[in-house]
């Protein structure tokens, strides 16, 4: 069997020849499933917070400069760096 570590570096390095859609990438109002992860230590705090592959999350609105986002998700309001949306892949 493949350790998951593995699979996760995998991911990465398809996300990064590959561009895909992430929360980082919406605009206000859009909404997307969430397919996956492409940083393995962020990826147990956003599940820990809600953000679950299959959920469907929609862009709130952002902060006067752009940062931090808020986003919907699970039913409740998350707040979130744009560093930390951008890792959040979107089917």
């Amino acid at each position: 069997m493949v350790p998951f570590s593995y699979i996760l570096q995998f991911i990465i390095s398809l996300n990064k020849v590959v561009k895909i859609k992430s929360v980082a990438d919406l605009r206000p109002g859009e909404k997307g499933i969430i397919k996956g992860f492409s940083d393995a230590e962020l990826s147990l705090k956003l599940l820990e917070m809600g953000c679950l592959p299959g959920s469907e999350v929609r862009f709130k609105y952002a902060a006067p400069f752009g940062d931090p986002i808020c986003i919907w998700i699970s039913g409740y309001q998350l707040s979130l760096r744009l560093q930390e949306a951008s890792t959040i892949s979107l089917e």
